[in-house]
């Protein structure tokens, strides 16, 4: 993608006022895509919306940015991956999934960046936790 095109995010608006109305995808551009590149996370104002944008290994994904647990910020947290200890990994740790998980600076819900769907909770360890 070259840096003098923009990049464009999605977002639906009805397009009648009937209550079970087709939807229609419009586009916003959201600035140039030199602003988005591989790993970076940048807030953007989509019509009425604030939207995530984030560049996972060269591909943009876009995520409303309202936790739908308890309506934190969830693009404002850190982007991470996933620490695995199955018999797949021989019962060794295992990195995986580096820049393709985020997680919601609130409660430490993981949101998968490519579909958007929550995978789990992050259990937080607290030295002074009974």
């Amino acid at each position: 993608m070259s840096d003098n095109h923009e990049v464009a995010g999605h977002a639906a608006e009805p397009e009648t006022k009937a209550l079970w109305s087709a939807r229609t995808p419009v586009e916003y551009p959201v600035g140039p895509a030199s602003e988005f590149p591989p790993g970076a996370h940048k807030i953007v104002q989509v019509g009425s919306q604030e939207v995530g944008v984030f560049n996972v290994n060269g591909d943009l994904h876009a995520l409303i940015t309202v936790c739908p647990h308890q309506y934190g910020p969830v693009c404002a947290g850190p982007v991470g991956g996933e620490m695995s200890y199955n018999a797949t990994t021989g019962w060794k740790f295992h990195w995986s999934r580096d820049g393709e998980v985020l997680i919601c600076p609130w409660h430490g819900l993981e949101f998968d960046l490519a579909t958007g769907r929550c995978s789990r909770q992050r259990r937080f360890a607290y030295a002074n936790a009974k």
